[in-house]
């Protein structure tokens, strides 16, 4: 017998009030495991606590790595890494931790890591990152669902990464910071989770160029040392919270974010009705009582986000009109279902959800399957009428730092309740 947590939300209330954006889970991810490219002790600051978060760092003390995690403050330690074999069971739960390949490579030229697991969003293989490793003259085997690699001195190398991708990107650019020569990453990832890494690694003494275009230089140096950095907020929570003031019809001040970053969900939502009012580093999200229909599609940034598609259907649910919602990304539509089971109109065609606006949806018990699609039945069960219980809430744990705290805050009626 083992408890397990659900969350009870009663609908119906308006988001008001002030909110502060954590630090970005998908900046965190990656710069926890480059911090351990140093020889000394790295600072990092505005870390949030989430479980994946809390995976990484198990992941890196596995591999030798000493970490100190107080507050939002955490201090990585890479000077005593000593293994060069990722445990199977914490790689299996999340993609990013394919990031201690480039790491492990960089470090002590040699890495056996499994192929990573995290959310069901149809295929997502990491061809893209063993590409690089080969091109950076490493030898890689795959045997029974683990990367074996090895190599003498990592090389430089132009590497061309498909689709843009965000995962090959930083991995890449962790391996070639302490290769031989220059890597020069074409088609790279632009997100400002890429930038920050690129930053963070400049503090650190390495020598990156480019980040936020698509070409990034990467002139490899013989060490990195230790330094004190602060993570940028999380848009996508950012974007979340913008959403769920949206669909309840509130009026909400989000507080310690990058309004840049979020720039396309804002487009988005004032042509949905929303008003929006910017400053430096805070928005004010001034929503109607039911927003209009709004045709989106995913894109890399600066486009509108997968990670924000299922949140933004949920809004669209009960949006005056049709919308249409292509998703170019992953494969992202399980939750739909879900919303169905709360009264929603959607059909799923070849990646595109058309999106049929009803006056409300109702309460019921519904169940997550991953992150995302966790946010969008948060969303959903703010506007709806009546109860709804949201199990499978340890997906949403791994990417959002207290959101029923913030919720609550603003006035939500959520609470989280253990079940056995």
């Amino acid at each position: 017998m083992y408890s397990l947590d659900k969350y009870v939300v009663i609908g119906g209330t308006p988001l008001s009030g002030q909110v502060s954006v954590s630090g970005a889970k998908n900046s965190a991810l990656a710069l926890i495991v480059a911090a351990a490219l140093a020889e000394d002790e790295c600072v990092l600051k505005n870390v949030p606590h989430e479980s994946d978060v809390y995976t990484i760092i198990e992941i890196l003390q596995d591999l030798g790595v000493k970490t100190d995690f107080v507050g939002s403050t955490l201090r990585v330690d890479g000077s005593c890494i000593r293994s060069y074999q990722a445990p199977y069971e914490l790689v299996r739960k999340m993609r990013a931790s394919f990031y201690t390949a480039g790491l492990l490579l960089a470090r002590l030229g040699k890495a056996e890591v499994p192929l990573p697991g995290g959310c069901s969003l149809g295929s997502r293989p990491v061809d893209y990152h063993i590409k690089g490793f080969q091109a950076m003259g490493a030898d890689v085997q795959i045997e029974h669902g683990m990367l074996k690699a090895e190599v003498t001195k990592l090389v430089g190398s132009k590497i061309y990464i498909n689709r843009s991708s965000v995962g090959a990107t930083v991995n890449l650019m962790i391996a070639a910071s302490l290769a031989e020569g220059t890597t020069v990453l074409e088609n790279a990832a632009k997100e400002p989770e890429i930038v920050d890494l690129a930053s963070f690694l400049n503090s650190m003494g390495a020598k990156v160029k480019g980040a936020g275009t698509n070409v990034i230089k990467i002139e490899g140096v013989k060490r990195l040392r230790g330094t004190e950095y602060s993570i940028i907020p999380d848009r996508i929570e950012a974007g979340t919270l913008m959403i769920a003031t949206a669909i309840t019809g509130g009026d909400v001040v989000i507080k310690d974010l990058v309004p840049e970053h979020v720039r396309s969900v804002v487009l988005n939502l004032q042509e949905a009705g929303v008003k929006i009012e910017e400053s430096l580093s805070e928005i004010r999200v001034k929503a109607p009582e039911r927003p209009k229909a709004v045709d989106v599609e995913t894109a890399p940034y600066p486009g509108f986000p997968t990670d924000l598609q299922q949140p933004f259907v949920a809004l669209m649910s009960i949006a005056e009109g049709t919308s249409i919602i292509r998703e170019n990304i992953f494969d992202r539509f399980r939750y739909v279902d879900e919303l169905r089971r709360m009264g929603a109109d959607i059909k799923v065609e070849h990646g595109t959800a058309i999106v049929r606006g009803v006056p409300k949806l109702t309460g019921a018990p519904v169940e997550t399957t991953d992150l995302r699609a966790g946010a969008a039945l948060i969303v959903a069960s703010l506007a709806a009428e009546g109860v709804t219980e949201i199990s499978g809430i340890e997906h949403i744990d791994r990417g959002y730092e207290n959101i029923e705290e913030k919720l609550r805050s603003l006035g939500a009626k959520i609470s989280r309740v253990s079940i056995d």
